[in-house]
């Protein structure tokens, strides 16, 4: 069968849209999978990385887990401690791919078994413009984790990008700056020139419509596909 990622920014109603596919009138079961960083939306995670969030969420901290992918930090403190620091971000990105791959293979059983996988937000997607496409510095970890997913991550087969300007995903859940989402809408938008089958959904329309014009770019990528 297939696999389908449904991607785009803050608002866009991804989360809402793949639970509705799972009970709109498919040419085969839809999964729903999970793929993002709020482990909390989702019951599917290594046993490793329940404990790792349980232990966040103890010490006060948020129960989310993101790859290390940032800038990096400039050489500070004695050997000890930047040995220490190292080896704390080592085991963070290591986690981190380990539950990405965990999802991939639960993923690929159902996908074998005979589902439409949809996977709700994808890492690729997620993590493009941070660890694969950008230039400059960057962490060895945000290096090491951009050329796992540019090289050896599984890519969905279809990628749908839910689209809006950002003041209208802004007035929806007023989480982010309209000017924010609208800039990762564009990073969002610019993944048509890497992924292969690459669809734009309009959101700025009722959900229903929304919902089955979804519905319909999935139906008509799996007939042409089996054909």
């Amino acid at each position: 069968m297939i696999s389908v990622a449904i991607i785009g920014p803050d608002g866009a109603g991804k989360s809402t849209i793949t639970e509705l596919l799972e009970r709109e009138p498919m040419p085969a079961p839809v999964k729903r999978i999970y793929m993002g960083v709020n482990l909390e939306a989702s019951s599917l995670m290594l046993p490793t990385t329940r404990l790792a969030l349980a232990v966040k969420s103890a010490r006060g901290r948020r129960s989310d887990m993101v790859a290390p992918s940032q800038q990096p930090s400039p050489s500070t403190g004695n050997p000890v401690r930047r040995a220490v620091k190292g080896g704390l971000k080592a085991t963070r990105l290591a986690m981190w791919v380990a539950e990405e791959w965990f999802r991939q293979v639960v993923a690929e059983y159902h996908r074998r078994r005979g589902a439409i996988v949809v996977f709700d937000r994808h890492f690729y997607a997620d993590y493009y413009h941070f660890d694969v496409a950008t230039g400059g510095r960057r962490s060895v970890a945000s290096r090491v984790h951009g050329y796992l997913l540019e090289h050896a991550y599984p890519k969905p087969d279809l990628v749908i990008c839910l689209d809006a300007p950002g003041s209208v995903l802004y007035e929806r859940k007023h989480e982010a700056s309209p000017e924010w989402l609208e800039q990762r809408r564009r990073q969002y938008l610019q993944l048509a020139d890497v992924v292969p089958a690459f669809v734009v959904v309009d959101v700025d329309r009722p959900l229903d419509v929304v919902t089955r014009e979804v519905a319909t770019v999935i139906t008509e990528f799996f007939e042409k596909r089996r054909a």
